[in-house]
């Protein structure tokens, strides 16, 4: 079987990532996969292997899980601490026809109890860590039962006791079943449970197998996605299919990152926006360690143009180029487009991108209050395509509130412009009156000061908009650079700076504006 066999086989069938690492054995059984961290379930199998064993090992999880009393149609609930066994586990849990449900290491307790509540006593599988910070809830009741990835604990069953299970036939789910549940960033409370069914996986591998299919080399491929998000999914599915040898990473911290470019010198990156942020100041690094990086890809929200500047400059590949792919965990890619060496630095960092070809996401901009949409008057911006999220687990009312018909409501306003690319101005629930544009203040303000780490523009007490400020290094602001870089923005208040580590952030690194602007007011009112 060749890769694009295998493709159009998941065009059929749907991507069923309990058969992946199989189906990507049998189109090359030697593609590598560099790791940066031991997997905690199999620490045994080292950091380097092959999709071939990567196969062998999701079939013995999946004989552990089956002899821990998992069956089809269960729901697994996986939540540990940040690793890529999360994903091996997820595999191997769809492989016998469960329904991986994965929870972000990065949530609370208290938000962990509320979606296993929703779930309805799911199987948990944990690790000691992860055990000890739930310590608070009624496991026994919020669950059918526990189990630990390693370790031993009691009354939970331990997938190091089960090694050696007989091993079991794969299941395949139904092509509109729920095959994966993941979940939203969480940015206005409680996350939502994101269904995704074989059927809506596969459709949206489409766009980037296209944009991958003009890659004449086979590069190496550095992921760094959490692993409990959905576009994990389609990234590993993508790369494996293609043979491309994977880094999969875990470590965030910037001189870490460089040592392990250094040595695996990868030619394309699949990273969020916020981790390639952090990275930016990589580019000054002599060592140079974006010199092979010919390809950058960042998913689902706008990046600054600054940063895509910087990080393309930093490559020494010849038409090295940044591709940026604006969507949801609901809707998969939207639209996207992608920023040369020589023009990045000029980019609209609010133009996230044009549709997509044939077969992929439609897209419009559905005007408010009556008013035809335009940067003066953003409307809502709606998806519609058949790889869109089935449901919301446990909440369809939810769901059918964000439908009008076939479209989905993102949530984002903006507008088209006469060219045809779709400017992203806001979130909704983050407008502030007489700013047209949060995003846009932040981007123009980041450009002038590349002493700021973050910029964030929330709604304040009073209902101004509040310009909250982060420095690297957490070094004191500038005030007169300030006022001179917002001289052209008079309706912003006056700048409150707070050290990064205290900004309030999701799983994938947004940033909560919500919690941010509710920790303005708190300190107000303890201040009168």
């Amino acid at each position: 079987m060749n890769g694009s066999v295998a493709y159009r086989t998941i065009q059929k069938r749907g991507l069923h990532i309990g058969l992946l690492p199989a189906m990507a054995a049998a189109v090359n059984a030697t593609t590598a996969i560099t790791l940066d961290h031991d997997l905690d379930v199999a620490p045994e199998v080292g950091r380097h292997l092959t999709v071939a064993r990567l196969a062998e090992l999701v079939d013995d999880l999946a004989a552990r899980l089956w002899a821990a009393g998992v069956r089809p149609d269960a729901h697994i609930v996986i939540h540990k601490k940040a690793n890529a066994d999360v994903w091996v586990l997820a595999c191997a849990a769809s492989r016998i026809g469960a329904v991986p449900v994965l929870l972000s290491p990065s949530l609370d307790a208290v938000t962990v109890g509320a979606l296993l509540q929703r779930v309805d006593r799911p199987t948990l599988l944990t690790d000691e860590h992860k055990l000890d910070a739930l310590a608070e809830l009624p496991l026994s009741g919020l669950t059918r039962q526990v189990i630990i990835a390693s370790g031993e604990r009691p009354r939970t069953v331990s997938l190091g006791t089960l090694a050696g299970a007989p091993r079991v036939a794969p299941v395949v789910r139904h092509l509109d079943e729920a095959a994966v549940i993941t979940h939203t960033s969480g940015t206005t409370g409680v996350p939502k449970l994101v269904v995704h069914t074989p059927r809506t996986q596969g459709l949206r591998l489409k766009p980037q197998w296209r944009l991958l299919s003009l890659i004449r080399k086979r590069e190496k491929v550095a992921i760094h996605i959490p692993f409990v998000h959905s576009r994990n999914v389609a990234a590993m599915a993508l790369a494996l299919l293609r043979e491309m040898p994977v880094l999969l990473m875990n470590e965030s911290d910037p001189d870490t990152v460089a040592e392990l470019f250094l040595r695996n010198r990868p030619g394309l990156i699949e990273a969020l926006p916020n981790s390639l942020m952090a990275w930016e100041g990589l580019a000054d690094d002599p060592r140079k360690p974006f010199a092979s990086v010919k390809y950058f890809s960042s998913t689902f929200d706008a990046i600054h143009p600054g940063t895509m500047s910087r990080l393309l400059t930093s490559s020494e590949r010849r038409g090295a180029l940044f591709f940026q792919i604006y969507g949801q965990s609901e809707v998969g890619p939207a639209v996207g487009r992608p920023y040369l060496r020589r023009s990045a630095h000029r980019a609209n960092g609010r133009c996230v991108g044009w549709r997509m070809p044939l077969g992929a996401a439609k897209v419009r901009v559905v005007g408010r209050d009556g008013e035809r949409p335009t940067a003066r008057h953003p409307g809502r911006i709606q998806v519609s395509w058949p790889a869109l999220a089935k449901t919301y687990f446990g909440e369809q009312e939810r769901y059918d509130s964000n439908r009008d018909g076939e479209w989905w409501g993102t949530g984002d306003v903006g507008y088209f412009t006469r060219f045809g690319c779709l400017h992203m101005l806001d979130r909704e629930v983050d407008m502030i009156r007489g700013v047209r544009s949060s995003l846009e203040i932040e981007d123009t303000v980041l450009a002038k000061l590349p002493e700021l780490s973050e910029l964030v523009v929330v709604q304040g007490p009073d209902s101004e908009a509040v310009p909250v400020v982060c420095a690297h290094g957490d070094q004191p602001l500038d005030l007169d650079r300030w006022r001179a870089a917002v001289a052209d923005f008079p309706q912003l208040a006056d700048p409150v700076q707070i050290p990064e580590a205290e900004l309030p952030r999701t799983g994938t690194l947004k940033v909560q504006r919500l919690a941010l602007a509710d920790r303005l007011k708190d300190e107000r009112e303890g201040r009168e």
